[in-house]
């Protein structure tokens, strides 16, 4: 069964990743469908039945966002906050049990800045620990994640066009 990617980037047209990431991924229409929050999304709500309804046709969920200001966009919360609700997500009628889930993120700033001696002391894997928290609570299958670090200042061509077969490989092994 396919995978759904769900894509929040506020100024996805002047990304240089997660652009190239949507595009390497498009690539593959049998395996991947995009829903891109900024796209799909009047700025009041979300058609909530029709997110989960989405949702639940795949066996698959990736959400996919630069990280900001260690956590994600604030359109990639309110979506989580308005279609994750009890008796859907979680507790009776639970549609995320054992859905594998996962994500693929960009970081602004270098990978040795996210670790216990680095600039911020924390790492990425802490940074998201709230997404692997919630996805537990919803006794879906977290996977962990996929990252590409120094977005911000070390966007190449070459090390984009490098991480798209480890991205690949990360969804596909899910």
């Amino acid at each position: 069964m396919k995978t759904l990617i769900v894509v929040a980037h506020p100024n996805l047209k002047d990304s240089k990743v997660n652009l190239s990431w949507i595009k390497a991924l498009q690539k593959y229409p049998e395996e991947f469908d995009i829903h891109n929050l900024y796209e799909n999304n009047n700025a009041d709500s979300f058609d909530v039945p029709k997110e989960q309804e989405l949702i639940e046709k795949y066996d698959k969920l990736i959400l996919q966002f630069p990280v900001y200001w260690f956590n994600a966009p604030p359109l990639m919360k309110k979506w989580l906050d308005e279609v994750f609700l009890e008796g859907w997500a979680y507790g009776k009628n639970n549609k995320m049990k054992q859905r594998k889930v996962g994500l693929i993120v960009t970081a602004g700033i270098k990978e040795s800045s996210y670790s216990k001696d680095g600039r911020y002391k924390h790492t990425l894997e802490e940074v998201l620990l709230p997404f692997e928290t919630t996805f537990k609570y919803m006794e879906a299958d977290y996977k962990g994640f996929y990252a590409f670090y120094s977005a911000e200042y070390e966007s190449t061509a070459i090390r984009i066009d490098d991480s798209i077969p480890g991205m690949l490989k990360f969804l596909r092994n899910m």
